[in-house]
């Protein structure tokens, strides 16, 4: 699209494809980190110099969740260099402040493309972005938009309300990074059933149905360590007791424990117990990463916690491989 200052990429509002399928790598955890777009000044349908001015990451699935959301609209998008970090955790690091909207809104000649001086900047930003620093050093206002790209038609039609300004955490959106987790862990786990291969050679009994039999039971222990904390812990956050993310994984992972005994009936019960605390340290440990997923944690709470969980978790894995070994020698 031609402008005063040259020409702007123009993106479509439709997705495709591609699209769709990088959007679902990115959400698995697969390649994200280099899952961006370039950042500059970006053309929605056919806007004029009066069109809004959206502010947003160059992360490419924050982008087209911008885009997507403004189907039908004609809007300028300006993308800043967040460094493929979404917007809140790029505000949070500060990758998302003031300087890198203002290099970008220099960088387009923002003021000749625009005949106003208005940026509308995530509301989920505003810990990075100094509103007045922009201002400052571009000349241009910067207003908070809602907190969710999907509500941008109706905030550039009315204006903000309550609804737009409240941070939610649903089932759904809690499901939704679930893959994530899973996917992220998947060299751990590798590691994890490799490791319970070669301590599975050490016992009374070494004929492959031995070996195969201690092997499973390790890997069905570290499934439902998977289970509880990667799984049921997101799932059922709001209806836990306790704010301790470790604390309430290893609950979860106590549940699934206690069926160790019921389905490996003939192992040792210091093989057993070993495999349930493995669970539950594994199911603990899955839960405490969450904490960078939530809306419910502090920098300092999550600081805090992991300070004082992991030397437990470390001690209570060393105590699962002894225990394990140990019951298996009888």
């Amino acid at each position: 699209m031609a402008t005063p200052t040259g020409r702007v990429p123009r993106v479509r509002t439709r997705p495709t494809f591609w699209d769709r399928f990088g959007d679902c790598r990115a959400r698995l955890g697969l390649d994200r980190n280099n899952y961006t777009v370039n950042p500059g000044l970006y053309a929605v349908g056919d806007p004029s110099p009066d069109a809004p001015v959206i502010v947003t990451a160059n992360y490419k699935l924050t982008f087209d969740t911008v885009r997507f959301a403004l189907r039908g609209r004609d809007a300028w998008v300006l993308v800043t260099d967040t460094r493929g970090i979404n917007v809140w955790c790029a505000g949070g690091k500060g990758s998302f402040n003031a300087e890198a909207v203002a290099l970008q809104v220099r960088k387009a000649n923002l003021d000749r493309v625009t005949s106003h001086r208005q940026l509308i900047v995530p509301q989920l930003a505003a810990n990075g972005v100094r509103l007045r620093d922009v201002r400052k050093a571009t000349g241009f206002e910067v207003i908070l938009g809602p907190i969710r790209a999907g509500d941008l038609p109706l905030f550039l039609d009315q204006g903000p309300d309550e609804a737009m300004r409240e941070v939610t955490f649903t089932f759904m959106e809690r499901l939704a990074v679930v893959p994530v987790e899973l996917v992220l862990g998947w060299k751990i786990i590798l590691g994890v059933l490799a490791a319970a291969a070669v301590l599975s050679l050490i016992g009374t009994g070494f004929t492959p149905g031995a070996v195969f039999q201690r092997w499973t039971l390790a890997a069905t222990a570290t499934f439902f360590g998977l289970l509880g904390g990667a799984v049921a812990f997101p799932l059922l956050l709001p209806r836990l007791p306790t704010r301790l993310f470790s604390l309430a994984g290893a609950g979860l992972g106590l549940i699934p424990a206690l069926a160790l005994p019921l389905l490996f009936p003939t192992p040792a019960w210091p093989v057993l117990m070993g495999a349930g605390l493995w669970t539950m340290t594994l199911s603990a440990w899955t839960a405490l990463n969450f904490t960078g997923s939530t809306p419910y944690t502090s920098p300092s709470g999550v600081e805090k916690e992991m300070r004082a969980a992991i030397p437990i978790l470390a001690g209570s894995t060393v105590l699962s491989v002894i225990c394990f070994v140990w019951g298996n020698l009888q």
